[in-house]
């Protein structure tokens, strides 16, 4: 087993060269400094498995250094000895996360003893972070859902830039999940461990916005009876969230900028400066570019908090992904007290018919409604609220009543349309409409047979359309008067796995 890179921290050259001595004849890599200050920079730029360090350091910086180090290298194994101990000072040194505690002098062997249990220490830990990223890498994006081809990239986007420093702009109408996704880079990223903050800007009124971020001190203003620490402070080695930066004054913009360029601010009513350690991650539903050409948001700020952008894009242009979605949230909301099948063929209709103004946070909570108020084993049309079932605004819908029909044909029908809109889209190629669908071809055949749709093919230029659709009948049998244009951007609808509109029995 390869042995770990192993920093003394010692200002006693003479220990420090017998320590030398002995490690590298054990096959240490051997690393030496003579401050805590040099030790943390040490830290910062090479990978140390194990770290003996004096007690006796002046200043006490041996306990501080311990401290930093469980704070900002957890992985690191640390070791104290001293010629000097005491129970306190040995107390004091464990309950700060040191691993051993060891009086000098000591022994050869025994030193060898405590570093091959440290070791094996710093081994078990390697181990349980690797296998922690692991699982982290494997189902930190499980609840960001969808197949979507613009999902897919953001999701490797946000594994990318993840493990860096750099600030994140996340971008998208309410409700498309930009607090989620922050959560999962946070997730994803070498400050899991350490705090996540969370701000909405907009929320917090602007005579307070700064107290709130800042932190301030006794006598600040009124009602400032006792000093209190801030959002920056509370996020310090890890993570703050500020929600709708668009939202932020311009006098906060000023300070905003000053954290993200120096990493230091002063709470309000003090002269004192404090320095933080953290990520910032900004998110907006505004356009900030519009906002920095009107005057209205800083262009240096905006730079600042854009060096990442992820574009989430609303729900109604994610249309396939509204069945893994509806799943995920059933599979959330339905608890172990019932077991719900999914969602029959005219619900999950319907929910893809449905504009989704709230997005995916309104989607979220129309499934946690239905898991509370089903009554069968699956989720029905009738379970879902009003405002979706009614005003379903398609031809098909329009169609159906005034010929005096039914939702359950009007869904049908919208069915159909759908199919032939895909159809015609990629010029009668069936394999093709059916993965657009979401769908396998065998359940297209399934579907066009149901409905009476067949391709007529006019030609093979590539990337020409090649076929119309000709249905044969609609859905009650009689022939169809010319059935409206339907969009097909985006209208990808799941296989069965998803409960998507087109599965089920073909009747």
């Amino acid at each position: 087993m390869n042995k770990a890179n192993l920093l003394i921290v010692d200002v006693d050259r003479r220990a420090v060269n017998s320590l030398t001595a002995l490690l590298n004849a054990d096959d240490y890599a051997v690393f030496e400094v003579p401050t805590a200050h040099e030790a943390l920079a040490h830290l910062a730029s090479t990978e140390i498995g194990l770290l003996l360090c004096s007690a006796d350091l002046p200043g006490g910086g041996a306990f501080e250094l311990l401290g930093e180090v469980r704070r900002r290298f957890p992985q690191t194994v640390v070791l104290m000895f001293t010629a000097f101990g005491t129970i306190d000072g040995a107390v004091e040194a464990i309950r700060l996360g040191a691993y051993d505690y060891l009086t000098t002098p000591l022994s050869a062997e025994d030193l060898r003893l405590a570093l091959e249990r440290a070791a094996a220490q710093h081994a078990l830990l390697t181990e349980h972070r690797k296998l922690k990223r692991e699982l982290e890498l494997r189902f930190g994006l499980e609840s960001l859902v969808g197949h979507d081809y613009r999902m897919l990239k953001l999701f490797e986007l946000i594994e990318t830039v993840a493990d860096s420093t750099v600030s994140v702009l996340i971008q998208g109408p309410s409700g498309t999940g930009k607090s989620l996704t922050a959560r999962v880079i946070h997730r994803l990223s070498s400050r899991r461990d350490r705090p996540f903050v969370e701000v909405s800007v907009a929320a917090i009124p602007e005579a307070l916005i700064e107290s709130e971020l800042f932190g301030h001190v006794r006598g600040a203003f009124t009602g400032a009876l006792s000093s209190k620490p801030g959002k920056f402070r509370a996020a310090d080695g890890g993570t703050i969230f500020l929600d709708e930066i668009g939202a932020a004054s311009p006098a906060l913009q000023v300070k905003l900028l000053r954290v993200l360029q120096e990493r230091q601010f002063e709470p309000v009513g003090s002269n004192r400066t404090e320095r933080v350690d953290i990520r910032v991650i900004c998110a907006t539903n505004a356009d900030l570019e519009a906002e920095v050409r009107a005057g209205r948001f800083r262009e240096d700020l905006f730079y600042r908090i854009n060096v990442i952008a992820l574009e989430l894009p609303p729900l109604c242009e994610r249309l396939g992904d509204i069945p893994l979605l509806a799943e995920f949230f059933l599979r959330q909301h339905a608890g172990p007290r019932r077991a719900l099948e999914g969602f029959s063929i005219e619900a999950m209709s319907a929910l893809q018919a449905y504009s989704w103004p709230g997005n995916v946070r309104e989607l979220a909570n129309v499934v946690e409604r239905c898991a509370i108020l089903a009554r069968g084993s699956r989720i029905e049309l009738f379970d879902l609220p009003a405002r979706i079932v009614e005003p379903l605004g398609s031809a098909a819908l329009h169609g159906a009543r005034s010929a005096g029909g039914t939702l359950r044909e009007a869904l049908r029908e919208a069915e159909r349309l759908i199919i032939e809109a895909a159809l015609s889209a990629h010029g009668g190629n069936r394999q093709s409409a059916a993965h657009q669908l979401g769908v396998d071809r065998t359940t297209l055949y399934k579907k066009m047979r149901r409905f009476g749709i067949r391709t007529a093919r006019r030609g093979r230029r590539p990337g020409a359309s090649t076929a119309s659709v000709l249905p044969l009948r609609n859905a009650q049998g009689a022939s169809p008067a010319s059935a409206p244009s339907v969009p097909t951007s985006g209208a990808n609808i799941s296989n069965t796995r998803t409960s998507s509109a087109l599965t089920g029995p073909t009747r």
